[in-house]
């Protein structure tokens, strides 16, 4: 269990208690057929074959499926314009899918991203990211437009951290984000921080953009830089979620 939560109260959860669609007034979905900035190969959707509520739990399926010009279907869903935070403490229960090629992640962006704010000035949180290509290794990133993966002159908050087995059983993944620090947990266990620095400069948002209200992402990419080659043999991608929570401090307002 995460140490300090006696310092927060539940603000928002879905437990998935229901069945069919996941709750309206909770999600909606990036929908679409084009690449995502990321080289990956799947079509959003939303459709039941990709996304449903069942036995407590929600089920993101990606899967072999022509949608355009894509072969493959998945689904991205998201709080944008039902929830947003600015900090907090957020916990995910889930099973991770096992297929060559499958990209699951649980992260964040910023809501100023849909209001003009390009990628990475908006900033981005990971809250977890996996792929086959290193099977065992759960990826941990912050992305600010000083400090993000396409720049190599910066110092680099990502972090992949070992664990045996991580897609054979359901785990608790967390995160801890406050004014000056990001921090993640696996199974209640600490496993990667990152400090807000003395710099002057990181006291901008060019450096730390993570001030603001960020919306929810859950989805499963297919192939892309980081998801690698796909292995057909493995699909579908199947991603089981027993819930989604998030914490605010009992002083917030």
């Amino acid at each position: 269990m995460f140490a300090r939560m006696d310092e927060y109260r539940l603000v928002w959860a879905d437990e998935f208690d229901y069945e069919g669609k996941p709750d309206p007034e909770k999600w909606n979905y990036d929908l679409g057929n084009h690449q995502w900035a990321n080289r990956e190969l799947q079509a959003y959707t939303d459709r039941p074959d990709n996304v449903f509520v069942k036995d407590g739990k929600l089920t993101l399926c990606a899967r072999k499926e022509q949608d355009g010009e894509r072969q493959y279907t998945s689904c991205r869903m998201t709080t944008y314009g039902r929830q947003s935070w600015k900090y907090g403490y957020f916990e995910i229960r889930a099973r991770l899918p096992r297929g060559r090629g499958s990209w699951p992640a649980f992260w964040f962006l910023a809501d100023s991203i849909r209001q003009g704010t390009g990628w990475p000035l908006c900033g981005e949180i990971d809250m977890m990211e996996h792929t086959l290509v290193h099977e065992n290794d759960i990826v941990y990133s912050l992305h600010s437009q000083k400090h993000n993966h396409t720049r190599r002159d910066t110092r680099q908050y990502s972090t992949s951290v070992y664990r045996e087995g991580v897609c054979q059983d359901f785990h608790i993944y967390g995160m801890e984000w406050t004014r000056d620090y990001v921090e993640y947990f696996f199974d209640g266990e600490s496993v990667c921080k990152y400090c807000r620095t003395d710099d002057p400069e990181d006291q901008t948002e060019n450096a730390w953009p993570y001030d603001q209200p960020f919306y929810l992402i859950l989805n499963i990419a297919v192939g892309g830089f980081m998801g690698g080659p796909v292995a057909e043999e493995d699909l579908p991608y199947v991603m089981e979620i027993d819930y989604v929570r998030a914490y605010q401090k009992v002083s917030s307002r």
